[in-house]
């Protein structure tokens, strides 16, 4: 009977529930794993995306690192796909060719390929490459601001006696002036050497010269260096009003015109004197060019006169592509307002013997005016200014348009997008051959070429991009490379590693190279492995024969837009004359096909042997799994220059550093020594770090089905290699240095007065230099501050 307590809803006892399904088990398990994979994506997922928010906006692309991203990394990794990196070796080191040099240089060296005169050579230039597989091969053309030579004339003239007027009414006597000597401005054509006397052969010019005709008395500067007009200032030698009369050598001809134009000169006349050729000089029994190694009298050097050290590529568009319709800045910081012309020592001879017995002697002054070496032609050195009898008369005429320039860029796609190593060779020359500067660089940069295209024909596919550029334009004032940096500097601050410049790849037996610190130990572990040409200790290596000296960072090539305005470590590399050696005929009608293969590089030996480092210096970049950069070398080379800036301090008395007191706080140097000695420790750590994971890839490979522990090694290398790749933009500063904006980078710039010779911390070398104590701090602070960013990211 139902009352209060009696549940509403029954339970009736029924038989057992049995299974609705009959796998009921199976499809329990089966909802669970469904339920669990997407958590587990989700939180990869999200892996994914915490480096980026965690290391800031550095442009990583870490989806590169994973082993099911498409056509990024492959399932080789850590290797790449098709070949080991020894296969590859051995192709790089085998397939280069003397023979196959030799012909190439004999194609560029034809005929004249001036900058903005070249279209013809930059397609063939890019068919090779596609003919050598290179399918991803373009030309990039910009509209760049140049001079070509209408005419020019350099005449010595003598006042003659004065001369009565035809009119008797009115007697006058006049003084008149003849020509005491008509310099030639010419090369001699030579039966030997096909290119000397071409029909379209480039007259001597300079590029950038202003045009203008004036007559004035002339002194003789020596160099022309900063250091040789303050002496003949305070010898009380004129200057102003006079035209100059320079050497070759030193410092970058532009900036001998422009120290001559800031001290009230009226032109400059620039010649190369034997004196500067070592031992191989005619004065030395050595017959000259083309019957002997000695220079050739009638050789000119043409070349710029762009004010480099202030910014390198088009004057009209500083910081900015010289695109079709960009906006034109007035060039007057750039380039020389006074004319200019460049004349061979043959034509020197008679100005230079005109000024004997008129002002000092250069023996009267330091050891670096001692050099002349034309004494056994009469000549006695002395500076003048010439007697009121002489004066010279220079004319230049120059045509100034804005005419296109082409890059030949050639790609090729490696797993790894965003790891980028980019190699290059400028192919314009001043003259018909140019068969050292750059064609030598040239001949061997295809042979590179062709050696990565046959491997990719046996299936290989690179880890990292590369990218090949062929600039036009360098000699102007590196003006291809430069534009093309400024168009993709945001990709390539993103994703370049390093970037590797072969200019001059043979004139003589020995090697040289510039670097930044970042890449020193990978240069030097990749000449050790190159046989050298020459053999008189059997199987030696080009390391064997080298001093291991690598130069600082300076300008004068392509590689300044990637180190000091992108940040891109760099290299510049090959092989140049000695004080025996054939003398070198830079920038002439002499830097002929015929003079390389009688005098520069018979048989083409070091042509194929540069090819062969440059191609496996870009391999050990572009294969390892770990960059092979080493910031260890970077904190010690930083330190050897703070040592050097210590040094140039001491003997600036108001710089006076106390021995026992550097670390003071009111030293100047002082945070930027505590900055150096944290980066050095960091520096160790991080390459110990690097190390360990180069040892365990090597030592312990990881099976296919570890996928979890190859994914944590993917973002361990990557987190290593994105902290190289940008170690080097660490020491960029935004606003550039005082005066010459252009130039970021904080730690190497060419000196301000050398242009090619490279200065370290250039920003408080320039404040010592100035005597200005508060510049100095303030550039103290800058450095010392990048360098404890530098630091920072290693310990990150």
């Amino acid at each position: 009977m139902a009352d209060e307590r009696t549940p509403l809803i029954q339970v009736i006892q029924i038989r057992p529930a049995r299974p609705r399904y009959p796998h009921h088990n199976l499809r329990r398990i089966c909802t669970i794993f469904l339920a669990i994979v997407p958590l587990i994506v989700a939180t990869f997922i999200l892996c994914l995306a915490l480096p980026n928010a965690f290391d800031g906006d550095d442009g990583a692309d870490w989806s590169a690192y994973l082993p099911w991203s498409g056509d990024h990394i492959s399932a080789a990794w850590p290797q790449s796909s098709g070949l080991t990196y020894e296969e590859l070796q051995r192709i790089l080191s085998s397939t280069p060719n003397a023979d196959k040099a030799r012909e190439w240089s004999k194609y560029y060296t034809s005929g004249p390929h001036l900058a903005g005169k070249n279209l013809s050579q930059a397609i063939w230039t890019k068919e090779r490459w596609q003919e050598f597989g290179i399918s991803q091969s373009m030309i990039v053309d910009y509209d760049i601001y140049v001079n070509y030579p209408l005419g020019h004339r350099l005449a010595l003239l003598e006042k003659s006696e004065k001369s009565k007027s035809d009119d008797i009414d009115h007697i006058d006597y006049k003084e008149t002036w003849k020509v005491k000597y008509e310099a030639t401005l010419e090369e001699d054509i030579l039966e030997e050497d096909g290119t000397s006397g071409l029909q379209d052969r480039i007259p001597t010019f300079h590029g950038y010269s202003a045009s203008g005709n004036v007559t004035a008395p002339y002194v003789f500067v020596n160099y022309g260096h900063y250091r040789d007009f303050e002496e003949l200032l305070a010898a009380n030698v004129s200057l102003a009003g006079k035209i100059a009369l320079i050497k070759y050598g030193g410092v970058f001809r532009g900036l001998k015109v422009k120290r001559a134009q800031e001290l009230g000169m009226v032109g400059a006349v620039i010649y190369t004197d034997p004196g500067d050729d070592d031992e191989v000089t005619e004065n030395n029994g050595n017959e000259t060019y083309p019957k002997g190694p000695a220079r050739q009298p009638s050789s000119v050097q043409r070349g710029s006169t762009q004010f480099l050290s202030i910014a390198p590529g088009d004057p009209t568009t500083p910081g900015y592509p010289s695109k079709p319709g960009a906006p034109r800045e007035p060039v007057d910081r750039a380039i020389p307002s006074i004319p200019s012309i460049p004349i061979s020592y043959l034509d020197a001879v008679p100005l230079l013997k005109a000024l004997n017995g008129h002002g000092p002697k250069a023996s009267s002054f330091n050891k670096y005016w001692q050099k002349g070496g034309l004494g056994y032609k009469g000549v006695e050195y002395n500076i003048g200014p010439s007697p009121e009898s002489l004066a010279l008369n220079l004319v230049n005429e120059q045509e100034y348009i804005t005419t296109p320039m082409w890059n030949v860029i050639g790609i090729i796609n490696g797993s790894i997008p965003d790891e980028v190593i980019v190699l290059g060779n400028h192919r314009d020359a001043w003259i018909a051959g140019g068969a050292g500067d750059p064609n030598s660089g040239s001949a061997a940069f295809n042979e590179v070429i062709r050696s990565f295209g046959k491997a990719l024909k046996v299936g290989w596919k690179p880890l990292r991009t590369i990218v090949f550029a062929s600039w036009d334009g360098e000699e102007y004032g590196l003006i291809g490379s430069t534009e093309w940096v400024e168009e993709y500097l945001p990709w390539l601050q993103k994703a370049t590693v390093a970037y590797l410049n072969v200019d001059v790849g043979t004139v003589g037996p020995y090697f040289t190279a510039a670097a930044a610190p970042l890449l020193n130990k990978a240069l030097i572990e990749t000449v050790n492995i190159v046989q050298s040409p020459n053999q008189t200790i059997a199987n030696q290596t080009v390391g064997d024969t080298w001093n291991k000296h690598i130069l600082t960072m300076g300008s004068g090539s392509d590689f300044t837009a990637f180190q000091d305005f992108a940040g891109i470590p760099s290299v510049d590399m090959g092989f140049k004359a000695g004080p025996e050696t054939a003398v070198y005929h830079y920038h002439s009608n002499y830097d002929s096909f015929h003079w390389m293969d009688k005098f520069g590089d018979p048989g083409f030996h070091y042509h194929a042997t540069i090819a062969k480092i440059w191609a496996l210096l870009a391999a050990k970049l572009v294969e390892t799994p770990i960059i092979q950069l080493n910031a260890t070398d970077y904190a010690k080379g930083l330190a050897n220059y703070l040592d050097s800036l210590k040094d140039k301090a001491r003997a600036t008395p108001g710089f006076y550093v106390d021995e026992q007191a550097h670390w003071h706080k009111d030293s100047l140097f002082h945070g930027l020594t505590r900055a150096i000695e944290r980066l050095r420790d960091a520096s160790v750590a991080f390459d110990a770090k690097a190390q360990s994971l180069t040892d365990e890839i090597a030592n312990n490979p990881i099976p296919w089905w570890k996928w979890w522990e190859r994914v944590k090694l993917y973002y361990a290398v990557r987190r290593v290699n994105l902290k190289y790749k940008l170690l080097e933009r660490q020491f960029l500063y935004e606003p550039g240095l005082d005066g010459r904006s252009w130039f970021k980078h904080v730690v190497f710039a060419p000196g301000l007065w050398t242009g090619y010779a490279g200065a370290t911390f250039p920003g408080l070398v320039e404040s010592i230099e100035a005597d200005d104590r508060g510049n100095a701090f303030k550039w103290a602070g800058i450095c010392a501050g990048l360098v404890d960013k530098a630091a920072g990211l290693l310990e990150d």
